[in-house]
């Protein structure tokens, strides 16, 4: 009685010659793994990557557009969150990461290069401000 299971259960037949073997047919299967990876999980993390370098970056004074479509100016940026002058003397405190775009940014204010003309600008204004009040 058991010996006729036992022969049934006999070792699995093997593969005809024509057949594909088990890899060949889990193939198809890596493959779109592999192109969904690259045309869709990659570009998303670049992406978000990209973002939060920008949010990052944030400082007072860049306009900028929020996702909800609100165009601003940051007057204070905290940790994690700032405050966006939308209006004049109307400000909103949201989340930096709801910050869509950067439309316009500030040069940062420590620059060697930017404070030194200002200087010279400022000079040459107040020297042809004299001259123009020595002329009159």
């Amino acid at each position: 009685m058991f010996s006729s299971v036992a022969f049934a259960q006999d070792a699995a037949p093997a593969a005809a010659p024509g057949e594909p073997s088990a890899f060949a047919g889990m193939l198809p299967i890596v493959l779109m793994i592999v192109l969904f990876y690259f045309l869709l999980v990659r570009p998303q993390q670049k992406k978000a990557n990209e973002h939060k370098k920008m949010v990052d970056a944030l400082r007072r004074g860049d306009k900028v557009i929020t996702t909800g479509g609100f165009y601003g100016t940051i007057h204070k940026v905290d940790e994690d969150s700032l405050s966006l002058e939308i209006a004049p003397d109307v400000r909103v405190k949201m989340d930096k990461s709801s910050v869509a775009a950067v439309v316009t940014r500030t040069e940062p204010a420590d620059s060697p290069s930017v404070g030194e003309d200002t200087k010279a600008a400022n000079s040459k204004a107040a020297s042809g401000k004299q001259k123009v009040k020595a002329n009159d």
